[in-house]
């Protein structure tokens, strides 16, 4: 399926990439506006299509003291007002078949997250929506075997779905990004996305928080744009030192418009 078939990338030029991007979880109402204002910003100048990120809520942490978000309705009212007041569209992750509706009337896509990838009762729910759909590629899940969730969501009646890639499980706390999956992925005709800070993570570690490599963030968005990725998705946040979930691979915003001229560029080359 051609990018074109999505509204917000109708008008992706050749030389570009389209960009999904901002904090890791709505941490209060603020945060998400001011990154929403410098993504639009840059993304307007260098004709870059954005799609504003957010998860309303966190259900994948690893101790239960660890921050999940600010509810669920609230955080869902911030995506919304990112969506109005900038003009941008916006997807969160879902993580169960019964909050599919909820968030569908919030945003415009939704996004499954990787270890739910093969999750049919979500897939199906998230299909059913008519909305568009980011189906992250698991870390135990081949390039070639994503073909699968793709035809769970085509086969509920929507063509509106798109893969992504976040590096797969190198033993029990690090990741590895195989660039032949971009290859892989586009033959079901689908975008496909790479995510740039996912993929730099170190899950696992003793002190029950994850850790991450931010500096090689350059490296592996450079070396996916080269290896023909029609999109990146990153998490980016003012302070990620003070970020309340995955501050430790993400990139800083004031680094942010650096990183994406460079990309341009290289695409532009291309």
């Amino acid at each position: 399926m051609p990018i074109t078939s999505f509204d917000f990338l109708k008008n992706l030029r050749p030389d570009r990439f389209f960009l999904l991007a901002g904090p890791c979880v709505i941490e209060d109402e603020n945060t998400p506006l001011r990154i929403a204002e410098t993504l639009k910003n840059l993304c307007q100048r260098l004709d870059i299509p954005l799609i504003f990120k957010g998860s309303y809520r966190k259900a994948n942490r690893t101790r239960l003291d660890s921050f999940t978000g600010i509810g669920d309705e609230n955080a869902l009212k911030v995506l919304q007002k990112v969506a109005q007041d900038f003009e941008l569209p916006v997807v969160t992750d879902i993580h169960a078949a019964e909050e599919v509706q909820m968030a569908a009337s919030y945003v415009d896509m939704l996004q499954i997250p990787a270890f739910l990838c093969r999750q049919t009762d979500l897939l199906v729910a998230a299909a059913k929506t008519g909305k568009a759909i980011n189906i992250k590629k698991g870390q135990f899940v081949s390039g070639e075997a994503m073909g699968f969730a793709v035809e769970k969501v085509r086969q509920s009646g929507n063509e509106k779905v798109m893969l992504t890639e976040r590096g797969s499980m190198f033993g029990y706390q690090d990741l590895v990004v195989d660039y032949r999956n971009i290859a892989a992925m586009q033959r079901f005709e689908v975008p496909v996305v790479l995510d740039i800070t996912h993929s730099l993570q170190q899950p696992n570690q003793g002190s029950g928080v994850t850790g991450g490599q931010p500096e090689l963030i350059g490296l592996i968005a450079k070396a996916g744009i080269a290896a023909g990725a029609d999109g990146l998705f990153m998490e980016t946040h003012p302070h990620p030192e003070q970020a309340k979930s995955d501050g430790a691979n993400m990139l800083r915003l004031d680094r942010v418009e650096d990183l994406l001229q460079r990309l341009v560029r290289i695409k532009e080359a291309l």
